[in-house]
């Protein structure tokens, strides 16, 4: 897309500029679990600080979709019938994965774990999950941390509050505590690194406003003149 100061062609991996594309800090790895990341259409239009992106890049195995209602949703409705399903919602009858395996709460019945993550608001991902019946019907999962979000852009609810990506991370290094998974630690040492440099270019156009970060328009603009000519002039907004 070309504006008036610059090029802001954009990266459809991560959904970022070009100019701060954050696709070189991801280096992506498998796991056994499968993570579905259903981000809210007011959450994609996120380019700057969403984490989503993010979350699904780095996760071989995972899928992204974008949407309200997920009720009748054909690719979702397979995975929840093909694997354990869990999804990310805080709740008093929620699994704690902080002490419980999920492998022993399920029967050895050959399928392996989902776990959905709604990446929104809190409002908005209060939204979600009442009008998607089939997310009602899942497994509730929740984890205990002292972590605390560098969401540093962002002001959070509560401090306790973390990011899609943050939170993901979390449950990675409990799901290889519980061995149901084995991911190297060097993966796991660096799955935030697109977070942090994220962050730290965002700080840095707050702290630095330069007039090429913004985007601006041509405008034109018309009016008529006392002798009844119109005339015609670019202002840039």
């Amino acid at each position: 897309m070309k504006t008036y100061y610059g090029d802001r062609q954009k990266c459809y991996k991560c959904y970022r500029p070009l100019s701060s594309c954050m696709c070189k800090y991801i280096d992506a790895f498998d796991t056994n679990t499968k993570f579905i990341i259903l981000m809210h259409p007011k959450e994609f239009k996120k380019v700057k600080n969403n984490t989503g992106h993010f979350t699904h890049q780095s996760l071989i195995n995972s899928e992204l979709f974008v949407g309200i209602d997920f009720s009748q949703h054909k690719k979702i409705n397979e995975i929840i019938s093909t694997h354990d399903s869990y999804i990310l919602f805080p709740s008093p009858h929620a699994i704690n994965l902080s002490c419980t395996n999920l492998i022993s709460q399920k029967s050895l019945n050959g399928k392996k774990i989902a776990i959905f993550l709604i990446d929104s608001t809190w409002a908005c991902t209060k939204k979600i999950f009442n009008v998607s019946e089939n997310l009602k019907k899942l497994q509730h999962l929740s984890f205990d941390t002292s972590r605390t979000s560098e969401y540093k852009i962002k002001q959070q609810p509560h401090s306790n509050y973390l990011s899609t990506i943050e939170s993901t991370l979390v449950v990675l290094e409990l799901l290889n505590a519980w061995e149901v998974e084995k991911i190297e630690e060097e993966s796991l040492n660096g799955f935030l690194e697109p977070f942090y440099k994220m962050v730290e270019y965002q700080q840095k156009l707050i702290e630095n406003p330069i007039s090429h970060a913004v985007r601006f328009k041509k405008r034109t603009i018309c009016y008529m003149k006392p002798n009844g000519k119109t005339s015609t002039h670019s202002i840039a907004l």
